[in-house]
């Protein structure tokens, strides 16, 4: 006879009050909670748990930008001292139980993101833990995206002075960073991108999406945003220093396609962050880039920047 099914409750949090209940398993990002739903980005009834009698098992909430509608999913945690088979039971009832009740019928999915330590493959127990919340993603009918690496640049780490080779101006707006951002696109080693891409969006529509999906959002001054030219006037590429919700990010960097492979890189990526690190306050500036995106990641370590985390992204096709 097969097992009989686990006995859970499988039911959002009733309130903010029900925070130490979602807590009770761990993940990095616990300590942003309580301002997330104190500022709207996350809503009790994104929060969901599966309790096995008072004990919760198994944890999944959304975020947003702004609390209209759940934009990712980050976190979904398993307890690691149950059986592999109930553990991921748990999580599988959880998954569609909470997905069917938050996200719209017919609506995409939005995608699962999660950080990881860095070594993560190297710790058996790290690895099987990571490979339990994929396994059951997949259930679902997720797939793995990109892997990416997290990097941080500390406030006092040398920035180099401007080498004198490139001029940076302001982005003198939309148009102005989408005609350099669509051929970037072009041939962008980027997965999300290269996804754009696939689904028929042209480089122009892609480099839109991104634009408006994301860069639009920062609400950090537009004056920090610098396009890269030769001394002629030709643009080179271009560098959007931000902040988030959370911190002071290199948001997006390029070079375009005819100026690749002469170390411009290390210019536009020396500007941006310079501008961050100038502003009060800024103890680190956060950055990612795809794990495959080889000379984007060695462009970041020349300066600094230190590979502190790794997050992966799963999607759901339409």
């Amino acid at each position: 006879m097969p097992d009989a099914p686990l006995d859970l409750t499988i039911r959002p949090l009733t309130g903010p009050e029900e925070l130490k209940l979602f807590l009770e398993l761990p993940y990095v990002l616990d300590h942003e909670l309580a301002d997330d739903l104190a500022t709207g980005r996350r809503r009790p009834e994104w929060m969901w748990v599966a309790l096995r009698g008072d004990r919760v098992v198994a944890r999944m909430a959304w975020w947003s930008r702004d609390g209209a509608a759940p934009l990712l999913l980050d976190f979904f945690d398993l307890d690691d001292t149950l059986p592999p088979a109930e553990r991921e039971e748990a999580g599988l009832r959880l998954a569609e139980t909470a997905t069917a009740a938050v996200v719209p019928a017919g609506a995409p999915r939005p995608e699962y993101g999660r950080f990881v330590p860095p070594d993560w493959r190297e710790d058996p127990a790290v690895r099987e833990a990571v490979e339990a919340r994929i396994r059951v993603m997949e259930r679902t009918g997720a797939r793995m995206l990109v892997e990416r690496l997290r990097l941080e640049w500390s406030a006092g780490t040398p920035v180099p002075d401007a080498s004198g080779r490139l001029r940076f101006r302001p982005v003198a707006g939309r148009e102005d960073l989408l005609a350099l951002m669509t051929p970037v696109m072009e041939g962008t080693l980027d997965a999300h991108g290269q996804q754009d891409l696939a689904s028929g969006l042209t480089p122009r529509q892609a480099a839109e999406k991104h634009y408006d999906e994301e860069l639009a959002g920062y609400a950090t001054p537009r004056e920090w945003w610098r396009v890269a030219e030769l001394p002629d006037g030709e643009p080179v590429g271009f560098v959007i220093p931000a902040r988030n919700d959370y911190n002071p990010i290199i948001a997006y960097i390029g070079v375009l396609p005819a100026h690749r492979g002469r170390g411009h890189i290390d210019d536009i990526l020396a500007e941006g962050t310079r501008i961050l690190a100038a502003q009060d306050g800024v103890e680190r500036i956060r950055a990612a880039t795809d794990l495959g995106n080889v000379p984007m990641a060695k462009a970041f370590a020349r300066l600094g920047y230190v590979n502190f985390e790794r997050a992966f992204d799963m999607v759901w096709d339409a």
